[in-house]
């Protein structure tokens, strides 16, 4: 991902958007097979964390994972994710995002990006490693 991926939201939209490590990892992995997921996840941010973070409307798209015992930051996953390598599948691309927004310093910090085919849930261990 180059330093201005982020660079259309980041200080406008949220105040900071970073990533761990590993979901550079998890995106570069996704890239080989779904070639346009790096714009998608651009469009994710603009419309669904706009409408969910900002506007506080509900589409049912995003979904707080309340039973990890983190309570700062929240951290949410991402189930409906359109992905135009995807056709046909609209917003049930099977893409899942996890990520922690601290909603005080209006941060957004990505964490997971895999495919449902792939794996049957999000990585528990990663996300208490960076967050408990």
């Amino acid at each position: 991902m180059s330093d201005s991926f982020y660079g259309p939201f980041d200080g406008t939209l949220f105040k900071k958007i970073t990533h761990v490590p590993e979901f550079e990892r998890d995106l570069k992995r996704l890239l080989k097979r779904y070639a346009s997921l790096e714009e998608d996840l651009q469009n994710f941010i603009k419309v669904a964390m706009n409408l969910f973070h900002k506007q506080k409307i509900d589409s049912n798209a995003i979904f707080h994972i309340s039973d990890l015992g983190i309570h700062s930051p929240k951290i949410f996953k991402a189930k409906k994710f359109a992905c135009k390598a995807l056709k046909g599948k609209g917003a049930q691309s099977g893409i899942r995002i996890i990520y922690a927004y601290h909603e005080d310093e209006d941060w957004v910090e990505f964490i997971e990006i895999y495919f449902k085919g792939d794996k049957e849930s999000e990585d528990r261990e990663r996300i208490i490693k960076y967050y408990k």
